[in-house]
């Protein structure tokens, strides 16, 4: 995923301009949010989990990065982005004008957690997404740039307005994939009864071998049944790459 350029935008300060699939670019603030290991996995975990998925959402998609992998990995799906920062929106239709899909996919500026915002999305989706952000807002850095503090800090909630919100929203055979903090699983069971879905999967990632999970992705559905555990691991105990981190590699097309 290497880095082509950096430029000034008079508006958005300096930006990147980065690979994100083999065939799909972003450009990224170089100081601000920017996509990662967290958003190449959400959609790796739902692509498995809903190959033939044809009506894709994914909830406060930021830049995009989630959302136009999933558009370059399902080539015949129909896709719905939300997001509120106007900063991150910004390039999210930057990103979407650029990338070949935009006959597909429609975006939307607008919080997630506004009914008159999730009307406006639609119903019936076989696919949900999302990224929410991670840690309390006393977690706060101080000087902090606002982007980057909206994506990980839950100045307007975590994981549970994003398992509401997708529930609302899901076809009855459609399935739920978040991507949140590995601590975070209870809060995830809870929000998940609570919305009548069940979590039929989880993939805790770690960093390295050896150390503690980094992010757990959750599939939830409707439908009952068990929990499947697994681990992806990206670094070997020595810091070379993993086997996980190269099929990862390979999802994206590199």
């Amino acid at each position: 995923m290497a880095r082509r350029a950096t430029f000034v935008d008079s508006e958005l300060g300096a930006i990147t301009d980065d690979r994100l699939t083999r065939d799909v670019r972003v450009y990224q603030r170089e100081k601000g949010h920017r996509f990662s290991s967290d958003d190449v996995i959400t959609a790796f975990v739902a692509v498995q989990a809903a190959p033939g998925a044809r009506r894709v959402l994914d909830l406060g998609c930021g830049l995009g990065s989630v959302l136009l992998h999933l558009a370059w990995s399902l080539p015949e799906a129909t896709l719905v982005g939300i997001e509120a920062q106007a900063v991150s929106f910004e390039l999210l239709r930057r990103n979407l004008a650029r990338s070949g899909f935009a006959e597909r996919v429609r975006i939307m500026q607008g919080d997630l957690r506004d009914s008159r915002d999730i009307e406006a999305l639609g119903s019936g989706f076989d696919l949900i997404t999302g990224t929410p952000p991670y840690f309390a807002p006393a977690a706060a850095l101080e000087a902090e740039d606002e982007q980057r503090a909206y994506a990980r800090l839950e100045y307007r909630g975590g994981v549970e307005a994003y398992v509401s919100s997708a529930a609302a929203l899901l076809t009855k055979a459609g399935v739920i994939v978040l991507c949140g903090d590995a601590r975070a699983g209870e809060r995830v069971l809870r929000s998940a009864a609570e919305a009548r879905v069940c979590a039929r999967a989880r993939c805790d990632v770690t960093a390295r071998d050896g150390r503690p999970a980094l992010f757990s992705v959750w599939t939830l559905m409707v439908q009952p049944g068990d929990c499947l555990l697994s681990r992806l691991v990206l670094r070997d105990a020595q810091g070379g790459q993993t086997e996980d981190a190269l099929r990862l590699r390979a999802f994206s097309g590199f």
